[in-house]
């Protein structure tokens, strides 16, 4: 069994979806999922210490979240459920992923995401900043879809050279026998004023050169798949392309980023407001403990 995945649970909608997205992704690799509620150290808003019967039933009250929780995992996905104290929720995920050897950690979008769609909360933006694993992002409204993981698509950014990127896109689709989709965006953000044919021609150049050296750096053995997306805007390209139920987007992180951190960039978050599937952000380099 490979590593174990992290689930940042909480009494939602968001929460059933994460589970959703997580159940999906431990199928198709045959591993197991831990379910984590964070219990803040800080409650009744950090005023003063808080007591410890307060304390007992704030953790009570996560335990039976956990056992409905758990009831969502489909049969035959190992699952243990654990309540997390911690100075935040993202703080005590990263301090379970830690702990477990965890291979992903897994959350839902903020509260008021549009059905279908990604919204980035304090809790992503945390993760997001800090985590040295990758972090899988569900889509709202996504726990109704059971489809199999049947596609991974590595998004390339302009530079050349994803080791990381690719190295987690390959060892998906080699993991769950799934096929990968290298795919590049051409958009462009420009003023009428400019030659904008010209510069969409020159960046159609520029992302065959980025396909090419990365299907040449791909195993054999992986049916992959090598596509330019292009349209008026990244959003823009990202909505004329087609997206499966069984589809799950990779990026890279920013290079923007510290080493063995991620750090969401400026095209991931574009691709987000349209993506209507999950995503995994991946650290900028890998942690030397995984």
């Amino acid at each position: 069994m490979t590593r174990p995945i992290v689930v940042g649970y909480t009494a939602t909608p968001a929460g059933a979806d994460a589970i959703a997205v997580a159940s999906r992704l431990a199928a198709a690799l045959s591993t197991s999922l831990e379910l984590i509620m964070v219990a803040p150290l800080t409650a009744r808003g950090g005023v003063v210490p808080p007591l410890d019967g307060y304390t007992d039933h704030i953790r009570e009250q996560s335990r039976q979240w956990l056992r409905e929780a758990s009831a969502l995992v489909p049969e035959g996905i190992p699952t243990a459920a654990h309540v997390r104290p911690a100075e935040s929720f993202a703080e005590g995920l990263s301090n379970a992923a830690a702990e477990f050897g965890a291979s992903h950690i897994v959350i839902g979008a903020a509260n008021s995401g549009t059905f279908g769609r990604h919204r980035l909360g304090s809790v992503a933006n945390d993760l997001l900043n800090s985590s040295d694993v990758p972090v899988v992002l569900a889509p709202a409204g996504y726990a109704g879809v059971t489809t199999p993981i049947t596609r991974f698509t590595a998004a390339l950014g302009e530079r050349i050279g994803a080791d990381v990127l690719l190295d987690e896109a390959v060892g998906l689709a080699k993991a769950t026998g799934a096929e990968l989709r290298l795919l590049s965006l051409v958009a462009i953000d420009m003023p009428a004023s400019l030659d904008t044919q010209a510069l969409h021609l020159a960046g159609t150049s520029h992302a065959d050169e980025i396909l090419e050296q990365a299907k040449q750096a791909l195993p054999a053995d992986v049916k992959t798949e090598a596509i330019i997306a292009s349209g008026s805007s990244v959003e823009d390209a990202v909505a004329r392309l087609d997206w499966s139920d069984g589809e799950v987007v990779i990026v890279g992180s920013s290079r923007l980023a510290q080493p063995r951190r991620l750090f969401l960039g400026s095209t991931a978050s574009k691709m987000l407001r349209v993506l209507p599937v999950p995503m995994i952000v991946v650290p900028r380099t890998r942690n030397e403990s995984n």
